[in-house]
């Protein structure tokens, strides 16, 4: 669900694809004396940021000028202030790599999106900024959907017995991370030198216990073994690719906030116990509720919880 609430989300930004490639935008108006308008538990929202909002909004064809604005700020500062409480954070590099596929799905450099923008009054900070809220938050939707609406064992038991006995099964990977470190400072310069070295050393895998060995004669390469993990409980990062893979091959290479990584599939099986059943029933509660959009009940929940002051 994760995956699926990101991209829900994000693409509310599809209306400014067509806007973009059109150009002709007017110059974004000089910056005008700030003040608070709003606060939500402490957090202040100033004319400024809805005045950028609203800019935000009309490149996304979306209707309500300044209180549409104030309201999306609103929201997104009890989703951050959520994200803060859950210890949710997205990595910078996650950030970047969605606003630069952003740009080359809209046939743009990242430069070019980010002077389009700002022509518009709006500009690519906020756009990050935007976007990480929006990543931060499926986490949290689907991590409160997990903590209130956990299935026990006890309970998979019984919808067995509802089912007519039918245990259902999943399958368990036996996962091995490899990460191609890349400092912060030199992702620049060193990014896709190291992805070629990641995908050079994929063509060489064998197994995971010859894994160590490679990474012997390789600088910064770091290796992981993740033990065993039931399919519900992938990273929804790797999920789809993992499931995809047969035994003994891996996923692609991906950059992400430490460097580059690939997952091994050192083993596979099909598992079928109580606590499966349980994991399964969740995913499938999960799925169910994804339909549902938990994300504005879960929303609505902390909205009536917040104390939001209006000047």
């Amino acid at each position: 669900m994760t995956l699926r609430t990101h991209a829900r989300q994000f693409a509310v930004c599809s209306a400014l694809a067509a806007l973009l490639v059109v150009g002709g935008l007017s110059a974004a108006p000089a910056q005008a004396a700030s003040e608070i308008k709003v606060v939500v538990n402490k957090q202040a929202i100033t004319s400024y940021q809805i005045q950028q909002r609203a800019a935000f909004l009309k490149l996304r064809r979306t209707p309500g000028g300044t209180e549409a604005a104030t309201n999306e700020l609103i929201d997104e500062a009890l989703k951050s202030q959520e994200m803060r409480r859950r210890g949710i954070q997205i990595p910078d590099a996650a950030v970047d790599e969605a606003f630069a596929r952003f740009a080359r799905d809209n046939k743009l450099t990242e430069a070019q999106l980010s002077e389009v923008l700002g022509r518009a009054g709006f500009s690519a900070k906020g756009f990050k900024d935007y976007i990480r809220v929006q990543m931060g938050w499926g986490q949290a939707v689907v991590a409160n959907v997990r903590q209130t609406e956990r299935i026990t064992e006890q309970q998979a038991v019984q919808r067995m017995i509802q089912d007519g006995g039918k245990k259902p099964t999943t399958t368990e990977y036996t996962l091995q991370q490899v990460i191609f470190v890349v400092p912060q400072d030199k992702r620049s310069s060193e990014l896709q030198k190291r992805m070629n070295e990641a995908n050079s050393m994929r063509q060489r895998f064998t197994s995971c216990p010859a894994t160590y060995d490679i990474a012997k004669g390789l600088r910064d390469v770091t290796v992981r073994d993740l033990g065993r993990i039931p399919q519900p409980e992938l990273p929804p990062r790797w999920k789809d690719e993992i499931v995809n893979a047969s035994r003994g091959k891996t996923t692609k290479a991906q950059p992400t906030e430490r460097g580059v990584e690939f997952i091994a599939v050192c083993d596979s099986r099909s598992v079928s116990d109580d606590q499966t059943a349980a994991m399964v029933f969740q995913a499938k509660e999960l799925e169910a509720m994804g339909k549902k959009e938990p994300d504005k009940a879960f929303l609505e929940k902390l909205r009536a919880k917040a104390a939001i002051i209006r000047r």
